[in-house]
């Protein structure tokens, strides 16, 4: 999963139909500092995220699974989840002794 804040919304007056009745947001990719990765992507919403807030997303195969009844329809990416918290401890846990994060 990735992290990312969701900067805007997309409008199309025409489109495939398999998004029909989705909505797509604009999200800014984010590090685990919250500051910006990389370019902007486009993403469908599945839990109704709004403007400004941070949300938990995926890419390629997983954007489709939250979707099921929409089998055909190509998508890359698709938020799944809106970060109530987030809680950076890397600093407690390499001042713990135990090496790098994720070690």
């Amino acid at each position: 999963m990735n992290l990312g804040r969701v900067i805007g919304t997309v409008w199309a007056s025409r489109k495939h139909t398999g998004f029909e009745g989705l909505r797509m947001q604009l999200v800014q990719p984010l590090t685990g500092e919250l500051e910006p990765a990389g370019r902007m992507i486009a993403a469908c919403d599945s839990v109704g995220c709004g403007q400004g807030e941070l949300v938990y997303y995926v890419l390629q195969y997983e954007a489709t699974l939250p979707f099921p009844e929409r089998p055909l329809t190509p998508i890359d990416a698709a938020i799944v989840g809106i970060v109530d918290q987030h809680d950076d401890r890397r600093a407690e846990v390499l001042k713990a002794g135990r090496g790098e994060a994720g070690a």
